[in-house]
């Protein structure tokens, strides 16, 4: 698995975490537990009540046990998304 996060290296991905959490950021590095560090990350809360939030996290680390998927994050997609108008249930935890 960690040889697959390669190719994403130095590319922004995203994240969803077995919490629901979604991050999104510059991947910097990992290591052979899946750890990884992303630099210029935010957090996307969702809501179904208002628009998406995205609280600050800048450099941050995510646990490789806590890590559920992760996927390079096409720009151009992304920077056309209306967050303020985009309206989701937020994610459930996974449950064991």
């Amino acid at each position: 698995m960690a040889s697959a996060l390669e190719m994403f290296v130095n590319k922004l991905v995203e994240i969803v975490t077995a919490d629901g959490r979604v991050i999104v950021g510059t991947l910097k590095g990992f290591d052979q537990t899946i750890n990884l560090i992303l630099d210029e990350s935010h957090e996307r809360v969702y809501s179904s009540g208002q628009g998406v939030e995205q609280v600050i996290l800048g450099l941050y680390i995510v646990r490789g046990d806590n890590v559920a998927v992760i996927g390079e994050v096409d720009d151009d997609t992304d920077n056309g998304l209306d967050f303020e108008n985009i309206r989701a249930e937020p994610l459930n935890a996974i449950v064991h």
